[in-house]
């Protein structure tokens, strides 16, 4: 079996930890390709629940190869200490892989991403303040410090004072802070490249070799397709691409090794930071979707943006990303309405000031900020759904929810996540065969 690519289809938090760790007792390789710690997975396994923000799901699984791709940005204390919490449950970290091309966040990434993000004020883009983009800005501005950096203390150093040249500047002439102390950052960095050392490996071919010799790999994305930095709602975006080209150069894994891709969706959506939300409630439906689903950020803590269902968003991941299918999580939280809307159009207001109804996603953002969604009602139902191990056993109301969904949004549905434990999924269609 080729590589399969699993990627969130809205805006994150859809649930692609269980997704992965579904998938994961079937693969032997588990590579995240992108992002880094701000990204959240829960992944639970009986009564143990695990929070995992940088290491790929596929690590609580203990055949599996854990690998954190080139795409990645890491964090090297944010790192050990998810080893160090996972290690002290029981958790094997020692098969973890960390590419040695993968770039590093070092502290002064971190002070810039809360500094810049106050200063833009009512502009801010609603960042997690971990250094995500400042890393990744180095990273595009060729000042950036990779793994492999962190070996050698002299060619350190050389970048630790490039990178901080300039940013040094900026913090004490516009944002009135301290400069950061160069060998205090580099004597740091240095400290962690000792640790890192026995996780460091060429990761693009140990997963191209592994590939080859019939070995079946995941490729794990964080974030989600609505938060690419290409194809999402840009500005208000993640710095790197969770889409699913990502997969191939977050990894060094070339497309004709992948087999199929799949995509994590929530049987409605939420939304965490700014940004447009054509679905979002405001109202106590919004709040009971928030209680109900238990939607708190993983990395952050904070309360998730709640609204409906969006096909529109749904089709447009499929389009980019070229889905085969679909994994539907959280169809649980929906138990006891007795209507659910589904969005399966926009009415948006166009430059010249009129009012179109559009069926696919607006390529202006002035549109899509503007869409009103367009609701098709359908029945729901009040019958507890997490002890169903069947699609066939589901009440009617839910079926007929299921394969709506799947008309309108372009995929198969081939999964359907039914609550939060492990085993509270029906597989539909096998997702590795």
């Amino acid at each position: 079996m080729p590589g399969i690519i699993l990627i969130g289809a809205q805006w994150g938090d859809e649930g692609k930890g269980k997704a992965t760790d579904l998938i994961g007792t079937k693969v032997d390789y588990v590579a995240r390709f992108n992002g880094g710690n701000n990204a959240g997975h829960t992944v639970v396994v009986g009564n143990e629940s695990y929070a995992l923000h940088l290491l790929p799901s596929g690590i609580i699984n203990p055949h599996v190869t854990p690998v954190i791709g080139n795409g990645v940005v890491v964090d090297p204390e944010v790192l050990f200490q998810e080893i160090e919490g996972l290690e002290s449950r029981g958790v094997d970290c020692s098969k973890l892989l960390v590419s040695s091309e993968a770039h590093v966040i070092a502290p002064y990434h971190r002070t810039l991403d809360k500094v810049t993000e106050r200063f833009l004020g009512k502009h801010k883009i609603g960042t997690t303040g971990r250094g995500i983009g400042p890393a990744y800005a180095d990273k595009i501005n060729r000042v950036g410090i990779r793994i492999h950096d962190l070996f050698n203390a002299e060619h350190l150093r050389n970048k630790v004072e490039a990178s901080l040249h300039q940013k040094n500047q900026m913090l004490v002439k516009l944002y009135n802070r301290r400069e950061i102390d160069i060998d205090e950052t580099v004597e740091d960095l240095l400290k962690y490249g000792e640790k890192l050392k026995p996780y460091v490996a060429n990761t693009s071919l140990v997963l191209n070799q592994a590939l080859d010799a019939g070995k079946t790999v995941l490729f794990e994305g964080g974030q989600a397709t609505m938060l690419d930095i290409d194809h999402g709602t840009y500005p208000f975006v993640t710095s790197s691409n969770p889409t699913a080209g990502g997969a191939c150069t977050g990894t060094g894994v070339g497309p004709t090794k992948i087999s199929r891709v799949i995509g994590v969706v929530k049987a409605y959506t939420t939304r965490v930071g700014e940004g447009p939300f054509p679905t979002e409630l405001f109202d106590e439906s919004g709040e009971w979707l928030r209680q109900q689903g238990h939607e708190f950020g993983v990395t952050t803590g904070r309360p998730r943006r709640c609204g409906w269902f969006d096909a529109v968003v749904a089709r447009y991941a499929t389009q980019v990303n070229g889905l085969t299918d679909f994994v539907l999580t959280k169809l649980d939280v929906l138990t006891g309405l007795d209507s659910i809307p589904v969005c399966v159009a926009y009415d948006v207001t166009t430059t010249d000031g009129q009012t179109q109804r559009v069926s696919e996603m607006p390529v202006d953002q002035s549109e899509f900020t503007s869409a009103t969604p367009v609701y098709e009602q359908m029945p729901g139902w009040k019958e507890d759904i997490s002890t169903v191990h069947s699609f066939d056993e589901l009440p009617q109301a839910t079926q007929n929810y299921v394969h709506r969904l799947e008309e309108i949004s372009g995929c198969r549905i081939s999964a359907i996540g039914t609550g939060p434990q492990r085993d509270h999924i029906i597989e539909v269609h096998s997702l590795t065969d």
